[in-house]
């Protein structure tokens, strides 16, 4: 499953969805070992031609205004362009992401000419943690010259990385890999425990291991911002710890409006599933989420009559709350952020409303001298969009890590050469903010009980 980058998520007069996030096929030639839809065959009732052209115009009619193709790999799918005309047509922006594994100078030109208005290549690390991570030796070489024939082509095009154990080390590095290669944007998630990366679950960060990683990415993104690379969180990162605003506004500062609201899904997205299966976000587990299917229903009924694309609609009402518990339900945010990324929190815990993916959260947790551990519960069932359930417990802040090989700390980060002569420098600045921020995190708590 490659994760989606819209160039447009902006609300249209009257219309209440306006961006839609569709699996074309689940047929992949990667073997991606933190896949969340265990992507590699096709689907055996994938939508034929046809259903898929009156989906398109189905989506127009709804007030979608970009649908974004996803995969699997989404060219593997052999009337994908038609696809992609067929949407540009109905007026709507079309937009792709993909692992970049096999993309010639002549599909890019093809691209451009279908319409295609922007790319996103999932990038999960150098080279020899892409490849391994992405299950193919090379990919992550041609995932580079999918770039190049791209920039060579004019389609502009950014980049997506799930942060991680094995890719949290080499973000600087990838940095500088994707401004040499000229990715306008750098989208940053964190992988969760969904499909093979549940069966894969010692890769995942544990919550302390933001309170360093988060002061990383926030100096990389101020980096962008003047170097022209845009890096920006995706709906699973961050919440409300002294990074938001610049995360959310890319790497600029003082922007007040620029803040985690709430998870958007059936608000402002839906994701489709390459069988007719509509979900209010592309990334929710199929099973607890879905809300029909086009063949038995209509797109517009599904949109607005159905729970599970319409759980959202309590935002700024006194249930919007209702379903929080654990740690999200005493939070001082609770109203406004509603339990944060919905599909983060259920695939931890097989329900959603309490997110231990959460900066402000692990901040307080420090503030009172705790960090919170995961560990599997129960594992997954082994089918697309599956979760199993984890458990949460908390352990002194300074307990040893143990004998963790992968545990993350800024002294395991790798640098680009031409950065060596600053680094000493940035890694003091880093440091000095983490304390910082748990020692704030502390003096807020304590003006805030009197």
């Amino acid at each position: 499953m490659e994760t989606a980058l819209s160039s447009s998520q902006s609300y249209r007069p009257r219309q209440r969805k306006c961006y839609a996030v569709w699996e074309i096929t689940l047929k992949c030639n990667l073997a991606c070992t933190h896949c969340g839809s265990r992507a590699g065959e096709a689907r055996t009732n994938e939508l034929s031609t046809a259903e898929a052209f009156d989906l398109v115009h189905q989506m127009a009619e709804a007030g979608i205004t970009e649908v974004t193709l996803i995969g699997g790999e989404a060219y593997l799918r052999k009337d994908w362009l038609e696809l992609a005309r067929e949407i540009v047509q109905a007026g709507m922006i079309c937009s792709m992401t993909t692992g970049g594994y096999g993309i010639s100078l002549t599909t890019a030109e093809r691209m451009q000419a279908a319409g295609i208005n922007q790319l996103s290549v999932s990038i999960d690390g150098m080279k020899a943690t892409h490849d391994k991570l992405r299950g193919k030796l090379d990919s992550w070489r041609q995932a580079f010259t999918t770039m190049q024939h791209l920039r060579t082509v004019g389609l502009p095009f950014g980049a997506n990385t799930q942060v991680n154990r094995l890719s949290a080390p080499e973000f600087p590095l990838i940095y500088e890999a994707l401004l040499q290669a000229g990715a306008q944007a750098w989208q940053i998630q964190m992988t969760v425990p969904m499909g093979n990366a549940a069966d894969n679950s010692a890769i995942l960060l544990q919550p302390a291991e933001l309170l360093s990683f988060h002061p990383l990415l926030a100096y990389l993104a101020q980096r962008g911002h003047h170097e022209g690379l845009i890096v920006q969180p995706g709906n699973n990162f961050g919440y409300y710890g002294p990074y938001d605003r610049l995360l959310r506004s890319f790497g600029r500062e003082n922007n007040e409006w620029a803040f985690w609201r709430g998870c958007s899904a059936g608000l402002a997205t839906i994701g489709i599933e390459a069988d007719g299966v509509i979900k209010a976000c592309p990334s929710l587990p199929t099973s607890a989420y879905s809300g029909g299917n086009i063949r038995d229903h209509a797109l517009a009924k599904i949109l607005t009559e159905r729970e599970e694309l319409t759980f959202n609609l309590s935002a700024g009402t006194s249930a919007a709350t209702d379903h929080l518990w654990g740690f999200c339900k005493t939070c001082d945010f609770a109203e406004l952020c509603r339990g944060a990324c919905n599909w983060t929190a259920h695939v931890f815990f097989d329900k959603r409303g309490n997110n231990p993916y959460c900066h402000h959260r692990s901040l307080v947790k420090a503030a009172h001298g705790v960090r919170e551990h995961l560990t599997m519960k129960r594992q997954a069932s082994g089918l697309p969009f599956d979760n199993g359930e984890f458990t949460i417990h908390e352990l002194a802040l300074d307990e040893s890590w143990g004998e963790d090989p992968w545990h993350f700390t800024l002294d395991q980060v790798q640098w680009p050469s031409a950065w060596q002569a600053d680094v000493p420098k940035i890694l003091e600045r880093l440091n000095n903010e983490i304390h910082h921020n748990i020692a704030n995190t502390r003096t807020a708590l304590a003006l805030a009980s009197g």
